[in-house]
């Protein structure tokens, strides 16, 4: 009998062992799931927000539908899956001049939980409130819309054209989605194209770009002599953590910081869509690699290299380099607390790119003669001469990658890149911007290679 009891015990006792893994399995998986279903929720509330207040503020008009069908669709799963299913409210208020302008969008996620909340900010676009966060008070928004003439500039008709066309269609990817084209050449735009719902004055989300336009904050900085490539970008401190104290905004700029990131490329989804803030999640990775010695491409790295310069916002904030170039439709937007998201969150057209694009080709001097980059800025941030990417076709400069390695476009050849399609591609020697803005679905992929090819030889000919 105490032989039966004790084989009993034993028995209950692995049975608890192997339960208690299990359960604890069902339950995180749970615990995912709805975090997935908040996430999602964020995604469609700040996508909703900033595409439509955004538009509105170039005197442009985005739909919800046309927010479903182009920002919406072909998103990472899982929030593909979830997203469209989750109920929204587009909340406005009369502003001064009698117009409706965005103050909010909430969408709903989850029982007994607050909707999760985007908030239109004036002039800074819109940002994600916390998960758990309350509707702000309605406040008349003082933005008054820009009204730009719109008239689409076509592309002459030959080979430029024809290529232009096929950017629309399946020849550089099968399942790739172009909304604009923009070619520039000598400072003069040659042409330009844009898929339904698209135009001159509509932005989209800049994704990854926004890492070479924080390259240029940082470049505008140094210019005015607030700060170098490389000063130690305050990650650490000299007596007890001198492994991360060393790291500098070079460092940061060509992603070789050392420090760990949870995935490659660092998706940051608790600050894109979570509502995090950037102090709350870029800052305070490990070292895991000496400074310099590593590539490992990651949003937090350009998120710190924009935090060791944000002393310099007060009097030069991102709109204002935006306003000497002449992006008068591009705005830069922050998390809940102020802080710039520029590893990603700017809303820009493909015009105002296409402006961008040519500042480097004039070495940093606006057309009136000022000079607002630093001589020889462009051979630093289209240097490799950090770690570099393995694997891939293009190398990795400071906040730019390099067509350095590529066969049939020009060695100089460099270009910001983002995801969902998102190119400024920069041809120093034969003085061309290609700008290709998209909405591609996960795992399709536009081949800027291929029509950086075709676009130099149409030029050519």
């Amino acid at each position: 009998m105490i032989r039966q009891t004790l084989a009993a015990a034993a028995l209950l006792a692995t049975a608890a062992t192997i339960a208690a893994p299990v359960f604890a399995q069902g339950e995180q998986e749970r615990l995912d799931a709805r975090y997935d279903r908040a996430l999602a929720a964020g995604y469609k509330a700040l996508m909703l927000c900033s595409a439509i207040a955004n538009a509105e503020r170039n005197g442009a008009t985005r739909t919800p539908e046309s927010v479903a069908e182009w920002e919406m669709a072909g998103i990472q799963a899982p929030l593909d899956g979830i997203a469209p299913e989750l109920g929204y409210r587009i909340s406005r208020v009369d502003a001064a001049d009698a117009s409706s302008q965005v103050a909010n969008v909430s969408v709903d996620w989850a029982e007994g939980m607050a909707p999760r909340i985007a908030r239109h900010v004036s002039q800074q676009g819109c940002q994600l409130l916390p998960i758990g966060g309350n509707i702000p008070p309605f406040a008349t928004l003082r933005e008054q819309p820009n009204r730009p003439a719109v008239a689409i500039r076509a592309f002459p008709s030959g080979a430029l054209a024809r290529i232009s066309q096929d950017a629309f269609g399946d020849a550089f990817g099968e399942g790739a989605r172009t909304t604009a084209v923009v070619v520039q050449s000598g400072g003069r735009m040659l042409g330009e194209a844009y898929a339904r719902d698209f135009g001159p004055a509509v932005p989209q989300r800049t994704w990854s770009v926004a890492k070479s336009l924080a390259a240029t904050l940082v470049g505008a900085a140094v210019a005015r002599g607030e700060t170098a490539v490389e000063r130690r970008a305050g990650l650490g401190n000299l007596t007890q953590d001198q492994g991360r104290a060393a790291i500098t905004i070079d460092h940061l700029l060509r992603m070789a910081s050392g420090r760990y990131s949870d995935t490659p490329g660092n998706r940051t989804d608790p600050l894109y869509w979570g509502g995090a803030t950037v102090n709350e999640r870029a800052a305070h990775w490990p070292l895991v690699s000496p400074p310099g010695s590593t590539y490992r491409y990651a949003n937090n790295d350009t998120l710190m290299a924009v935090k060791a310069i944000e002393g310099s916002f007060a009097d030069h904030p991102p709109s204002a380099l935006f306003a000497r170039l002449g992006m008068d439709h591009t705005v830069a937007e922050t998390d809940w607390q102020g802080n710039y998201v520029l590893s990603s969150q700017v809303w820009s057209t493909a015009r105002d790119l296409a402006k961008f694009g040519q500042l480097y080709l004039d070495d940093g001097v606006l057309p009136d003669g000022i000079r607002i980059l630093p001589e020889g800025w462009i051979e630093y941030v289209s240097a490799p001469s950090g770690p570099q990417p393995e694997g891939r076709p293009t190398g990795y400069g400071a906040g730019f990658w390099l067509f350095n390695r590529t066969e049939g476009i020009p060695a100089d050849t460099f270009a910001a890149m983002g995801n969902r399609g998102q190119y400024v591609v920069i041809v120093p020697s034969r003085d061309v911007v290609i700008v290709r803005r998209g909405e591609d679905p996960v795992g399709e992929s536009f081949d800027i290679l291929a029509f950086t090819r075709d676009v130099l030889a149409a030029l050519g000919e």
